[in-house]
């Protein structure tokens, strides 16, 4: 992957224990003497381990067909929406940084930056793709300036975070005037079952609740709608068969459980082609409802 354009102006924060002002080099941060892969931050309980991040890895990947959509539309969402120039975006929660390579790939000389909540995935990320910055951090108490991000992706991350609200707030404060948010979350708080359950999810959102969030933080909202729509019937009748499965079936069968259905439907050419046409209509349309909750705000000027 070809180097990126480097911003030697951005804010850096420095970590705890740390004197100097972080320099990014190009391939690590250089303080106090010292170089770094990633740059790292106290972090609290986190509804997120390093296991669940190689669990995800052999099983999704990179080329499960939701993930794939969900990746593209959070591409299409920066396109259509992020202010010209070289902008800097941050995809909090980026774990393998499969979607950070999708943003380089489309935004060359943007400086684009990954963060995550876990320190593992991030060292070995770091090692595979050297010329991203990376930051381990807890968005809660998110150690970035004010006012210095232009787009910040968060794929399937409020969900993990006990206190939304308080990242929300975050992230409004990181974001510049004008600066973009994009969101997705799972959707349908009568569905959550064993498999939110071993994702460590805290809950599953109406969409009516995750735009409220936003709203009173002091986004406006661009545009909402749902992922998976066309699947859902199928989806909905497999989440009402888990949660009464739930009493008869240990947490090891869980993961049994929720590994072969994610390897069975994940790579099926069929939903990759329901996905893509799907895609396409959203361009035009909003979806009611659907398995994820999709929502770009704007932090008004």
């Amino acid at each position: 992957m070809p180097e990126q354009s480097i911003n030697i102006d951005f804010p850096w924060p420095t970590p705890s224990g740390l004197k100097g002002k972080p320099v990014w080099n190009g391939r690590g941060f250089h303080v106090d003497g010292r170089s770094f892969p990633v740059l790292s931050f106290e972090v609290g309980a986190a509804g997120w381990t390093d296991d669940l991040t190689t669990f995800h890895e052999h099983t999704a990947g990179d080329s499960h067909f939701i993930d794939m959509a969900s990746r593209r539309h959070a591409v299409s969402q920066v396109t259509s929406h992020a202010s010209q120039g070289l902008p800097v975006i941050l995809d909090i929660g980026c774990s393998s940084g499969f979607l950070l390579e999708d943003l380089r790939t489309a935004f060359p000389d943007a400086l684009i930056m990954g963060a995550d909540v876990v320190l593992r995935p991030l060292l070995n990320l770091a090692k595979r793709s050297p010329a991203i910055p990376l930051l381990h951090f807890d968005l809660t108490s998110c150690p970035l300036p004010t006012n210095s991000i232009d787009v910040a992706v968060l794929l399937n991350v409020l969900e993990h975070i006990e206190d939304d609200t308080l990242a929300v707030k975050q992230l409004f404060r990181i974001l510049k005037p004008g600066g973009i948010a994009i969101v997705e979350v799972p959707a349908g708080p009568e569905l959550f079952d064993i498999y939110d359950e071993l994702l460590m999810h805290f809950r599953r959102y109406k969409m009516s609740t995750l735009s409220h969030m936003f709203l009173q933080t002091g986004f406006s909202v661009l545009k909402r709608s749902h992922l998976g729509f066309f699947i859902y019937p199928g989806f909905f009748a497999v989440k009402k068969m888990r949660r009464k499965k739930r009493a008869d079936i240990s947490e090891e069968e869980i993961a049994v459980l929720v590994s072969q259905s994610i390897n069975q439907t994940g790579r099926n050419p069929f939903f990759h082609l329901l996905m893509e046409m799907e895609l396409m209509l959203g361009k035009l349309v909003s979806y009611p409802f659907g398995i994820r909750c999709l929502l770009t705000c704007i932090k008004p000027k």
